[in-house]
């Protein structure tokens, strides 16, 4: 059997308050690169890149450690870690954002050590300009994912339709899609198949998945009866299960790899934080994967 390949993935590592009709929780570790680092780490060896401030506690690095991440690339700056406050409404088809502190990760510069080549990378829904640049730096990548976020869209549009252009795989959810294209899911995924992408993955929450190619589309279900309770970092969890499965069995079924990011994801929707993804069993990731259904879209 070959070796997995490795992930490399950039992103934010951040301390999150989060409000929902469930309850609240302060201070969980939270941020695009933790949620996806700990989803990817079930599958294959994982480094990250992105920075965090002097209140970093062994608690957090210690969960890093438990799910053997690599990070060497994650930089400790004198400062307060980033911090980020969000609230759902009653039904969680709306997020306000609270307060955003950018403490250290305001200048942020990707520091990456000991790059290995042909990874997969994996660019985290951070500014585009420091998508470039990572991509500028890595040797040879097997394949780029991106991610990419409202904000961006809303501030940097031409850049996000750079980055498209640039990476194999584009994971992107049903607003966002439509923010960058005014177009139904369906046509925004030909409309970005057609800037370069091999793979388009349109996330819907509750609705699942539409997964795209030049060849098919389809639609995956969510884990039927998955209790709601945050899902702050389901779209990162989801890109995590997803490639993970990717970096050790290939291309060859990417339908199985987004039932594979769906299942995953249903672990950090059903409680606060990393919390219940921090604790995936095999047994319970299969049965719920037994649960998935596909069809065409």
């Amino acid at each position: 059997m070959k070796e997995s390949r490795q992930i490399t993935a950039v992103g934010s590592i951040a301390f999150d308050t989060i409000k929902t009709p469930n309850g609240s929780r302060e201070r969980l570790l939270g941020g695009s690169a933790t949620y996806f680092g700990i989803a990817t780490s079930y599958y294959t060896k994982t480094n990250l890149i992105g920075v965090v401030g002097t209140d970093f506690t062994d608690n957090e690095w210690n969960l890093f450690k438990k799910h053997n991440i690599n990070t060497e690339s994650v930089e400790i700056v004198d400062g307060t870690t980033f911090s980020w406050g969000g609230e759902y409404n009653h039904d969680y088809s709306e997020r306000n954002t609270l307060f955003t502190e950018l403490g250290v990760f305001e200048k942020f510069k990707p520091n990456i050590l000991n790059y290995k080549k042909d990874s997969v990378l994996y660019l985290g829904n951070i500014q585009p300009e420091l998508q470039f640049e990572v991509i500028d730096k890595v040797d040879s990548p097997h394949l780029i994912a991106a991610d990419s976020m409202n904000l961006w869209i809303d501030l940097f549009p031409n850049d996000v339709w750079k980055l498209i252009s640039k990476v194999n795989i584009l994971f992107l959810n049903d607003e966002e899609a439509l923010q960058l294209t005014n177009k139904d899911v369906k046509q925004a995924a030909d409309e970005f198949l057609s800037k370069g992408p091999d793979i388009v993955i349109i996330k819907m929450g509750g609705d699942g998945a539409l997964l795209a190619t030049k060849n098919k589309k389809v639609h995956i279900s969510v884990v039927p009866n998955t209790p709601v309770i945050d899902p702050t970092g389901a779209g990162d969890s989801f890109a995590g299960g997803f490639l993970g499965y990717v970096a050790v069995h290939g291309m060859n079924n990417i339908v199985h790899a987004v039932k594979h990011g769906t299942a995953i994801a249903s672990y950090t929707v059903s409680n606060f934080g990393v919390d219940n993804l921090s604790k995936i069993k095999n047994d319970d990731f299969k049965e719920k994967l037994s649960l998935i259904t596909v069809k065409d879209f």
